[in-house]
């Protein structure tokens, strides 16, 4: 573990971060964790460069849904509906910043205009975006192909040693 890794600044004084075990998630427990905040970020190209937005999701039947407003980055992604779509990445987590332990989630699929008018309605409900947009009037559905996730907890406390040599889990 690297000296970074191990101590954190604390205005202007280093301080020890307890050691961390990192485990994977599966694929159902990655997906309800990413169902349980709002807000991520997706990963996409624009202009032939990576980017990268905050916006905020929901999970439907499994797939990734963000609201798009016209005017947009992402609105240029989407792809026909007949065509297979874009791929793109989308992540969230919640991570404590004064513990770092928490939990990470990746989602990397081919994203779809959403055009059913009653999902579109749902979600225009039930999605809440960060900044309020007059045209908020289009969706992206992120079908997910790949799902990745790691949890972070803390590294179970040494075992004490007895008066006897022997420890107290022995």
């Amino acid at each position: 573990m690297t000296e970074e890794a191990t101590h954190r600044k604390v205005d202007s004084h280093r301080e020890a971060v307890a050691p961390r075990r990192m485990t994977r998630l599966d694929r159902t427990e990655a997906l309800r964790l990413l169902g349980t905040v709002s807000l991520g970020r997706v990963v996409f190209t624009h202009e032939a460069l990576p980017a990268v937005r905050p916006v905020n999701h929901l999970i439907d039947k499994g797939e990734v849904i963000v609201q798009l407003h016209d005017g947009a980055a992402l609105t240029s992604i989407v792809a026909p509906t007949d065509t297979e779509g874009v791929v793109v990445a989308y992540e969230a987590d919640a991570i404590d910043p004064v513990t770092h332990l928490g939990w990470s989630v990746v989602v990397t699929g081919y994203a779809h205009r959403v055009t059913d008018d009653r999902d579109l309605e749902r979600y225009a409900v039930t999605l809440r975006p960060w900044v309020q947009h007059h045209a908020m009037n289009a969706a992206l559905r992120i079908r997910p192909e790949l799902v990745t996730g790691l949890r972070l907890t803390a590294e179970p406390a040494p075992a004490a040693a007895t008066p006897d040599g022997l420890s107290d889990h022995s």
